[in-house]
């Protein structure tokens, strides 16, 4: 398979950045200071100013701006590219262009960017998965010691150990030792 250039990915990003409240005037108004301040010679005063006309929409803006980017060299699409990620980091990992190269294997490409270890599911989630875990742990705790009402329950939260942190895990072993006898 053919590596694919900044300017190719921008190609085939366009529509999507082009698309209703993807990016905020904030964040395009960032990215054209970047690229005019740090790299004028990718943005000249002159563009910085017509992109940055606040007569115009900011779609028409945004619009003028890509198609002058798509124009220019592969280094300046590179830095677009750097640039939305560090004012825009959400957007830029939502990009079909890397959803393509993640699908393709091509990582030389994004070297530039490091990758998650972590699940980027968030607090929240953590937290739902914590809060079950304690609410099991509680029911299994306050339940009535009958086998008949929770059989199998005990033996489900024996094996949580396995999954949940060392330090969670001396506690519940410690409470499941006076129960195991029965199993």
């Amino acid at each position: 398979m053919t590596e694919q250039t900044y300017c190719d990915r921008l190609v085939q990003d366009t529509p999507f950045l082009m698309g209703h409240g993807r990016l905020s005037e904030q964040q395009v108004d960032r990215i054209i200071l970047q690229l005019n301040r740090y790299y004028p010679q990718i943005l000249s005063n002159k563009d910085a100013e017509k992109f940055r006309n606040p007569k115009a929409s900011l779609r028409v803006r945004l619009c003028d701006l890509l198609g002058h980017l798509q124009r220019s060299t592969e280094r300046d699409c590179q830095e677009f590219y750097r640039a939305l990620y560090l004012h825009a980091q959400p957007l830029h990992s939502r990009l079909p262009s890397r959803h393509s190269l993640e699908n393709s294997d091509c990582t030389e490409l994004d070297s530039g960017t490091a990758s998650r270890g972590l699940s980027d599911r968030g607090p929240v989630a953590f937290l739902a998965c914590l809060g079950l875990a304690a609410g099991l742990a509680l029911l299994i705790y306050c339940c009535p010691p009958d086998p008949k009402v929770l059989p199998g329950a005990r033996r489900v939260l024996g094996f949580s150990p396995v999954i949940v942190d060392r330090h969670v895990s001396r506690f519940l072993l410690a409470f499941l030792t006076d129960d195991l006898g029965g199993l």
